[in-house]
């Protein structure tokens, strides 16, 4: 008589499939604290490359460069919650800078309404076109931005006041700290812009209804929702927060040029994605979006630290938002 054979033992490969299940399920949940273990490993590994960024000053200088990340990608957040995209903030956020610097003796503070007034005129631009007209968002926007553009060196060269000065206000919004450490362009703008993004989005009328013309556009103008009206203010905040970053940045660096930011375009939307907000619309939030300005911040400082050159930066960047913008459509089954 045979003896039976002994029963199958479970794999031992399932318990460790069922935590890393687990855990993949609560980083879902919880993004903010995956962002917030990136930024710390990449931060110590930059620390240990170079070890001048050990100490508080240097602390406070990434998150004083990461405001201007953070404030254009503010506004690039709102709209890609509406399931569009903002290719004019790196235009904008130059010409703003440029016109107010070009306005510098007039009084700081003209020259700062005057380049607020230049964003906000690019937004409602922006969001006449695509809340009104139905143009696509991304030739609406790309389309403005070369116009911002155009319009900035013809302004440029017809000016004859003199060479561009940023109003000392301005420098020292960008440059000036408060107990030494404390970033005063994170005090002043940045930290009062996240409490209202991040507030208005969960409780304000607005808010809402960004993201829910996002989600489904066709049952917001259903329910009575005036789409129109959401995109439009969705892109005039987008252009006066552009406008704002820009200024911060001439600040910063106390000098314009009309490409000023232009390096800022793919960041924005790259600090977005790596924040949670899907490219699709409907989903996500502004506070992934401040620690994807920070990652990104840090991560150009590695790259800085190793010497990479522009072309690896750029290649990275878009590599980021092409994997992200593959898994959002992986994961809603939008392929």
């Amino acid at each position: 008589m045979s003896a039976s054979a002994p029963a199958a033992e479970p794999a031992p490969s399932q318990p460790i499939r069922g935590r890393a299940a687990a855990f993949q399920n609560r980083v879902a949940e919880q993004p903010l604290y995956a962002l917030a273990g990136i930024l710390v490993t990449l931060f110590v590994i930059l620390a240990i490359i170079s070890p001048g960024y050990r100490s508080l000053h240097s602390v406070s200088s990434t998150v004083q460069l990461a405001a201007v990340l953070g404030i254009i990608a503010a506004g690039q957040t709102l709209v890609l919650l509406t399931a569009g995209v903002d290719l004019s903030v790196a235009s904008t956020a130059s010409a703003a800078a440029y016109v107010m610097a070009q306005n510098g003796s007039r009084g700081a503070l003209l020259a700062v309404l005057i380049g607020l007034g230049v964003g906000l005129a690019v937004g409602l631009v922006n969001g006449i076109g695509v809340g009104i007209f139905g143009v696509q968002p991304l030739i609406m926007t790309l389309g403005a931005g070369g116009i911002a553009t155009g319009m900035l060196l013809v302004y440029s060269q017809s000016e004859t006041t003199g060479a561009p000065i940023v109003p000392d206000p301005v420098y020292q919004l960008g440059t000036g700290t408060v107990l030494q450490y404390i970033p005063l362009d994170v005090l002043v703008v940045w930290l009062p812009v996240s409490v209202i993004l991040i507030a208005g989005l969960k409780y304000s009328g607005l808010g809402r209804a960004i993201v829910a013309v996002g989600d489904n556009p066709i049952a917001c103008r259903l329910s009575g929702v005036r789409t129109w009206q959401v995109l439009l203010a969705t892109y005039a905040i987008s252009g006066v927060l552009s406008a704002t970053a820009g200024m911060i940045l001439a600040g910063n660096n106390d000098a314009v040029e009309l490409g000023l930011a232009s390096s800022y375009l793919l960041l924005s939307v790259a600090a977005a994605v790596i924040g949670d907000t899907s490219v699709f619309g409907g989903s996500g939030g502004y506070a992934g979006t401040i620690f994807g300005a920070l990652i990104l911040t840090v991560l150009d400082a590695l790259l800085t630290v190793i010497d990479a050159s522009e072309a690896v930066r750029l290649m990275l960047y878009g590599g980021i938002i092409l994997t992200l913008a593959w898994a959002y459509a992986r994961i809603s089954g939008s392929e």
